[in-house]
Parts: C-alpha cells; structure tokens; sequence
C-alpha cells in the first residue's frame, strides 16, 4: 500500500496556482500593452521585426517634424523677402520719378531722404529674428546679425544718412535631414539674398612666374581647394574651375592676375586653409582670413559687385547730386538688378518648400505603411485580449475558492 503524503494537495494547488497567477499576469499585460509580445521570448522573430518597425517609426515621426518645421521656416523666409521687393519696388517708382528730370534739386532731395529710410527698412528686414528668434539670414551663425549700419554725413545730405552696409558674415547654410540621407538646404544667407550683382574680383599682382611652393588649401565659397607643390596660376584657376564652387576663374590678359568672378548674385568668400598656406594673399587676392566672416580683401585687388544696400545707396547718392541722367540709368538698373534677385530668391525658397511637401506627403504614407507593418507583428484584437484576461482572472480565482476548500487546517486556524 502506497502512502500519499498530505503535502501532495498543497504543492498541486500551489503549482497551478502559480500557473494562473502567471497567465493572468501576461494576459493583463498584453492588454495593458496593447500589444502580443508583453514578453519579447513570445515571439522572438516577431519582437525582432517589431523592434526594427518601431525605430523606423521614430526616424519617420523626426523626419514629418523636420518638414513641418522646414516648410513653417521657409514661409517666414519669404515672407521676409516679400516685404523686401516691395520696398524695392517703392524705390523703382522714387528712381523713375527722380529721373524724369522735371523736379528740383530740393525735390530730389526729399527723395534721396525716403530712400534713405526705405534702406533701413532692408536693413531691418536682413537682420531680422524669426519666430524661433534666431537670425533668419544668418546661415548656421543664428546669433550673429549678417549686416550691420554706418552712418555719417553725406554729399547733399543735411542730417545724418547710411553711409554703408557692412556685412557681418553669416555661416554655412544649415541643412536639415528629410529622409535617410536625404538633406535640405534650410537657409538662405544674407550674402546670397541681398545681393544684387555678380562679383568680379581681379588681382594685381602678375602671377605668370608664381609657383606653390608648399601643399596646402584655400577656401572659395566654402568649398575647399588642394594644391600641390609647383601648381601653376593656370592650374590654379582650372582647379577652381572644376571645384564645383559657383565661381568662375581665369587670367587677366592685362595685370596677368588671378580673376574669380560669381556665376551668380552673391558674395564671394575667400580664405587660405588653416594648414599655413598663402596660395589667395600671394596671389593678391586677400590680405588675410576672413573678419567677421567677411572676406579680407588685398588693397591692390580691383573688387566689384554690390549688395541690394549698395545699390540703394546708390540711388539716393544720384538723387542727393540732382544727377537726372546717373538716376534714370545705373539707379534704375541697380534696383532691377536687386528685384531680380529678389524674384529668384523667393523662387529658390518656394522650390525647396515644395519639396518639403512632397516629402512630408511620402513620410506620412510610409508612417501609415510602417505602422500597419507593426500591428501584423506585434498588434493584438483587443476584444479577444480582453476576453483572455477575464478567462484567466476566472481560473485564478476558481483555484483559489478550491484551495481554500480542501487544503487542510493548520495550527494556525486553531489559534484564531
């Protein structure tokens, strides 16, 4: 005869009973997750798979907020530059009027003394702080104002008037990611929007013996040159040429000196590299590095092509000089030269907001894709979840109600 011993009931209810409360944990869980891998051994393949979807969808959810943000930037930024054409258009009509050469020189003056103000205007308008308040020409330097007033007296001028803009620099522009690997550019520099003509900048200094003499670099427009020891100024230039910078080198036929001219309206930067080289000074291009992020320039370098402000003083030089005929042709060409610009820049802007669009239409849809991609792997049908868990609560408490019916008393029922 085989003796049972009376500790069989009490371990069999405690398995089974740790085994529900188990169930009813994960079943809980499950619910609580709203998910079917509450525990990544459920499924591993599935939790692997699921993993991936969820980083994939944070990226996504970073690049949609990027767009937004890029689009919210770019409707600023033109904006802005609305603003500005019709200040220049303002100053168009004052350069017609002005040179129709029926007013007097006191008439005139009145002009050149609005002009003055419209001036400020953009001035305010290129050194003013977005919503983020930030720069919003300042490329990647957001806390640097890009231009900045000089005052003083002026031929004709009874009071006090804009003797120059100077311009303070601004960065690299920033670039902000809409996809993987997939980058905009978020900013318009205040050397690119507001200026008006193309840079020519022409040494002095004949080069036609020059040779490099020790490896190094130089910088134009922030992309970076190499040259090699015994380079020549004709290797030079098509080095330049090749560089993908928007400039274009050659040699002048008259001072034998480098020549960098701007394919576009902007301001040329230049600058040797930090490795010691002096490729641009010896060629009497630069006396020195930047300043302010402004390029240093040699003295003996012929250097042309204004800003938006350049032209605009101009304007209200000729007004303030009752030079009828100077105001009807270079006051009016400097400001269509600067609404030129203003068009193409604003065009440039709208380009990239369209695309931000695009992209945050294709994000949005890949966010729905991915996130159906998820629940197929880890999504559950709350309904059956739910019923699961009550199942399982019943069972819970179905062995508790037995084990409280036929484990036996201990000593511890007695002393109550």
């Amino acid at each position: 005869m085989t003796r049972v011993s009376s500790d069989m009931t009490f371990t069999d209810h405690s398995y089974y009973l740790r085994r529900r409360e188990e169930e009813l944990f994960n079943a809980s869980g499950r619910v609580n997750t709203h998910s079917k891998l509450f525990r990544l051994r459920d499924d591993p393949i599935a939790a692997a798979h699921s993993i991936r979807y969820e980083s994939y969808l944070a990226r996504l959810e970073r690049f949609e907020q990027n767009t937004e943000y890029a689009r919210t930037h770019y409707n600023n930024a033109h904006d802005y530059l609305t603003e500005s054409t019709e200040i220049l258009q303002r100053l168009r009509e004052i350069a017609v009027t002005g040179a129709n050469g029926v007013y007097s020189p006191e008439d005139l003056r009145i002009m050149a003394i609005e002009v003055n103000e419209l001036l400020k205007g953009l001035v305010d308008i290129s050194n003013i702080l977005g919503p983020d308040t930030k720069q919003a020409f300042a490329g990647d330097k957001v806390f640097t104002q890009p231009f900045r007033i000089v005052e003083g007296r002026v031929d004709g001028g009874d009071e006090t008037m804009i003797v120059r803009v100077e311009y303070r620099g601004a960065g690299s522009t920033r670039e902000i990611e809409i996809g993987d690997r997939m980058f905009i550019d978020l900013d318009i520099g205040g050397g690119d929007a507001f200026w008006a003509e193309k840079m020519h900048i022409i040494s002095g200094v004949d080069a036609t013996d020059y040779r490099v003499q020790e490896p190094g670099s130089f910088f134009i427009d922030g992309v970076e040159i190499n040259v090699n020891v015994g380079d020549t100024l004709p290797s030079i230039v098509a080095k330049i040429n090749e560089s993908g910078a928007p400039v274009k080198a050659s040699i002048d036929p008259d001072t034998r000196g480098l020549v960098i001219e701007g394919t576009t309206a902007h301001l040329i930067t230049a600058e040797d590299g930090a490795d010691g080289a002096s490729v641009l000074r010896d060629l009497g291009i630069i006396s020195g590095n930047m300043v302010n992020n402004a390029p240093n320039w040699a003295p003996e370098a012929m250097v042309s092509g204004g800003s938006v402000f350049d032209m605009a003083i101009r304007l209200r030089d000729g007004l303030l000089r009752g030079d009828y005929d100077f105001v009807g042709s270079q006051g009016i060409h400097g400001i269509d030269l600067s609404l030129k610009k203003m068009g193409e820049t604003r065009a440039a802007i709208s380009s990239r907001h369209e695309r931000a669009g695009f992209a945050g239409s294709r994000i949005s849809d890949q966010i729905l894709n991915v996130t159906e991609m998820y629940k197929r792997e880890a999504g559950i049908d709350m309904d059956t979840a739910i019923m699961d868990m009550h199942m399982a609560n019943f069972s819970y408490n179905a062995i508790l109600q037995s084990a409280s019916r036929l484990l036996p008393n201990t000593l511890l029922d007695f002393l109550r």
